[in-house]
């Protein structure tokens, strides 16, 4: 795993087209902005495995 510091306004960039700015931090939340092509899915990481419980019917 990468570790990067970030402050406010300050961007990564994640291959191509794919830009994560630090907008606020406040208090124990970070808030970011994430600018990336369409065809790239971009989700938070407990509703990807919330989607994927509800997909899961045990019938393999």
């Amino acid at each position: 795993m990468l570790i990067l510091t970030r402050k406010v306004g300050e961007s990564i960039t994640i291959g191509e087209g794919v830009c994560v700015t630090v907008l606020a931090v406040k208090g124990g939340q970070i808030r970011l902005g994430i600018e990336a092509p369409k065809d790239v899915a971009v989700r938070r990481t407990e509703l990807g495995e919330r989607i994927e419980r509800k997909g899961d019917d045990g019938n393999d």
